[in-house]
């Protein structure tokens, strides 16, 4: 018989012994299938939960949130700002997510009925809020349609709200601000906005048209895509401005200490998730070994047969360790269709989905894998029934 013909017989045979065999293999299925959707799913969402997480990372500091600035004591300070060309050509870097450019005034009037108010106007794009991370304690932010429109509305600090409406709740009120009547649509507060809660905000086109005395963007915040981009952004940034506007008061502020942490934990939170992969495939690899003697031990007199028959120690070798790799790839395509429901949820779940050839390429190297893992394990248990003595199983037996 032609031994490719022999080959699929062994394969058919390995099959329906799996399939006949499988409440016992269920544990092992079980194992290296999570271990395998775990695999594919850590691989391709693993950018796409950084790139989410950053979206939190004041609350540790704003460890991934660059700020750049014209400094104010130069000499110079009075006629240098930030050009359009360089904010556009720091927006276009690769690992930044956003750019945001302020203006501001540092003494403004505010008036409510007879209630005026001293503060710090600034004028703010539509992504100041979401490159900051920072979230309304009341009402909402104004957009990046209110910012085209150059609407008349203001989103106040938690403290300018109390100093200008007292206990009332200022949303949906209208102030006077430099003389402009403006609706509050949200309320800034927070552990992470500093002393921004004593600042007033409208958007920039607003505050360009109807603020006298503005300071030009002097300030640009900067949020890179992860917390691994932050140090080759930092070194970028200078070179990207020196090339398109003369300034020499350039100065970069990095928050290096909360970003080393951040790293640290996130370095220890994926060893631990690697970690427990790994071990769920090598208890999955037990598991096949395991299996596998107890099928050879309980088969005994089926090993005893065939080699009485004529069946070579290679032929039982070949069969035993064939039906290893196809319990193996069995939880390995299994493990495959569980991190195919995974992606999907967390696709769903970060509003992101990563590219299906990302997906693909690690189903192709967990399938591989698997491969791997049932020879390695099956190998010892195949070659322990190729070796038995047909008196002695079917005596046994």
């Amino acid at each position: 018989m032609p031994r490719k013909s022999i080959f699929f017989d062994i394969l058919r045979i390995s099959i329906h012994q799996v399939i006949m065999q499988r409440r016992r293999y269920l544990g092992v299925i079980l194992a290296v299938a999570l271990g395998t959707s775990g695999f594919i799913a850590i691989i391709t969402m693993g950018r796409d939960v950084k790139r989410t997480l950053n979206r939190d990372l004041d609350l540790l500091g704003g460890a991934t949130l660059i700020r750049a600035y014209l400094d104010a004591g130069h000499k110079y300070s009075k006629t240098q700002q930030f050009q359009p060309e360089t904010i556009e050509a720091l927006r276009a870097m690769p690992g930044i997510e956003a750019v945001s450019a302020i203006v501001s005034k540092p003494s403004s009037h505010a008036s409510v009925q007879r209630c005026n108010v001293d503060f710090h106007v600034v004028g703010a794009d539509g992504s100041f809020w979401d490159v900051n991370s920072f979230v309304p304690v009341k009402g909402s932010f104004f957009t990046a349609e209110d910012v085209s429109h150059k609407r008349r509305v203001c989103v106040l600090g938690t403290k300018l709200a109390l100093k200008i409406f007292g206990d009332a709740d200022p949303v949906g009120r209208m102030c006077w601000i430099e003389n402009e009547q403006y609706r509050v649509t949200g309320v800034l507060g927070g552990v992470a906005v500093g002393d921004l809660v004593d600042f007033g905000f409208i958007p920039i086109t607003t505050a360009k048209e109807y603020i006298p005395g503005l300071l030009p963007p002097q300030k640009l915040y900067i949020r890179c895509t992860s917390w691994d981009d932050v140090k080759k952004v930092a070194d970028a940034i200078p070179d990207v401005v020196h090339r398109l506007q003369l300034t020499d008061s350039l100065r970069i502020e990095v928050k290096w200490e909360e970003l080393k942490r951040v790293k640290s934990m996130a370095w220890w939170v994926e060893l631990f998730v690697y970690f427990s992969t790994v071990a769920t495939l090598i208890l999955g690899g037990f598991g096949i070994w395991n299996g596998m003697m107890a099928t050879v031990t309980t088969r005994k007199a089926e090993i005893g047969l065939k080699k009485a028959i004529g069946a070579e120690d290679r032929d039982i070798l070949a069969q035993f360790l064939v039906e290893a790799v196809c319990l193996s790839f069995t939880s390995a395509l299994l493990g495959g269709v569980i991190g195919r429901g995974a992606l999907e949820i967390g696709s769903y779940l970060l509003k992101s989905r990563p590219q299906d050839t990302l997906f693909f390429t690690c189903v192709g190297l967990a399938l591989l894998f698997s491969l791997v893992l049932g020879a390695g394990a099956g190998f010892y248990p195949s070659l322990r029934a190729s070796h038995m003595e047909v008196v002695n199983a079917i005596r046994d037996e």
